[in-house]
This record gives structure tokens, C-alpha cells and sequence, in this order.
């Protein structure tokens, strides 16, 4: 089955609870293997090795600071200019 539901240009503007959980999970994962490529480029000799993993710890540094700008946002604000989608 095909997913024909076009990708978010932009993410919202309130983050849910649901939303918060997923991004701690993403901020560690992305925190450990930057963690896990800088003591191994720090363990080799070989200059290249070194700087392949070493650029490999820099993206997964850049993909936690990429994160990090997505949780910098006013959530009560955001929330309390959302539509209000209750049913009455």
C-alpha cells in the first residue's frame, strides 16, 4: 500500500506530547552516535578513517542542533492560537 500524503513543508507550530517523547528519543539517538564517531575517530591512526568518522559525528552533531531548533518554539503560545477543533 502506497502512501500518496505529501511530506510537511514546514513543521507545526505546536508540539504535542506525543511529538515531545518521539524528539527526546531522536535528540539521544543523534547525541550517542555523535558521541560513538567522535571516540572512534579519536582510537584510529589513518588519517582518512579519522576524517571520514569524524565528518560522520559532525552530521549527527548538526542533526541534533536541527532538533534542538524545532523544541525552541513558545508551545502555550502556539497551542492557544490553534483553531479550537472540539466538538461541542
Amino acid at each position: 500500500m502506497e502512501s500518496t500524503q505529501a511530506p510537511i513543508p514546514n513543521p507545526p507550530r505546536a508540539i504535542t506530547s506525543k511529538d515531545i517523547l518521539y524528539l527526546k528519543d531522536a535528540l539521544s539517538w543523534e547525541l550517542l552516535a555523535f558521541k560513538k564517531f567522535h571516540f572512534m575517530a579519536q582510537q584510529v591512526s589513518n588519517d582518512e578513517i579519522k576524517q571520514a568518522l569524524d565528518k560522520a559525528g559532525k552530521m549527527h552533531q548538526d542533526h541534533y542542533q536541527r532538533i534542538l531548533t524545532h523544541l525552541q518554539v513558545n508551545n502555550d503560545e502556539a497551542m492557544a492560537n490553534l483553531p479550537n477543533t472540539q466538538l461541542n
